[in-house]
């Protein structure tokens, strides 16, 4: 679990997270979406420690990251998963050496131990026969596995995602969007995508924060979304007609 409290951030005067508080629950996958420039990348970089908030709080299990040593927060970091947005594999590495690298440089375990995690994790992501293959002989979404596969070799306690589905076709998208989901229930991490995927908050939006101006506007579930009667979030998920039919067919069934 991952609870933020009153957190705010400004850059040159001005400020971009206005006194965020959330909890990001464990065995779920949390979803943080808004308009760009709502704050959402900022918001997850300090969730990573990669940017120190002005004030507020970040608790991961009961640490306090600012309190944390620098050791502490080091070690902590390495409990962290990363899928990024273009998937950000080495090109010069092949699948199998993409995701031993997190391995190659924190784990301490002999070389058949590493070995044997790859071959798990890429059977896990159903990429059981790409080990030899290099990024530009795979397709986007099986990149994105290969992203994956990398991001939970060290068993992480925390799985960040930044757009995990730009670039993917529809189909391949649900199919990225429910491993994920899978992983986070199986291993019971604590997942936090953040996503302009509508798709994604209908199908695994199990908990969603919805930022405007760097405000918490609204949180809940997939199923609350359709009801809210918040003006800023019906208008940002119902801006195509497509949803706004399917929100309508929700309602009328729950009458």
């Amino acid at each position: 679990m991952i609870e933020v409290k009153d957190l705010h951030k400004a850059f040159d005067g001005s400020p971009v997270l206005k006194g965020i508080s959330t909890v990001f629950e464990k065995g779920k996958t949390n979803l943080i979406i808004g308009q760009s420039g709502s704050g959402k990348t900022v918001f997850m970089k300090c969730l990573l420690g990669l940017i120190i908030p002005d004030s507020g709080t970040i608790c991961y299990e009961g640490q306090i990251y600012s309190q944390l040593t620098p050791e502490q927060q080091r070690d902590l970091r390495q409990e962290m998963g990363m899928v990024f947005q273009g998937s950000a594999l080495f090109d010069s590495m092949t699948v199998e050496g993409n995701v031993m690298f997190p391995l190659e440089m924190f784990a301490r375990q002999s070389r058949s131990e590493m070995q044997d995690r790859v071959e798990f994790v890429l059977r896990r992501v159903n990429l059981a026969d790409a080990h030899k293959k290099y990024p530009a002989e795979i397709s986007g979404g099986m990149q994105k596995r290969v992203a994956i596969a990398r991001a939970i070799v060290m068993n992480p306690k925390y799985l960040f995602c930044d757009e995990p589905n730009s670039g993917l076709d529809p189909r391949t998208a649900i199919l990225i969007d429910n491993l994920i989901q899978e992983i986070t229930r199986e291993y019971n991490i604590t997942t936090v995508i953040n996503t302009h995927d509508m798709n994604s908050v209908m199908e695994i939006g199990e908990k969603i924060v919805f930022l405007k101006d760097g405000i918490k506007e609204w949180e809940g579930t997939n199923r609350d979304i359709f009801r809210t009667d918040n003006e800023a979030v019906s208008n940002f998920v119902y801006s195509s007609e497509l949803f706004k039919k399917v929100r309508q067919m929700y309602l009328e069934e729950r009458d």
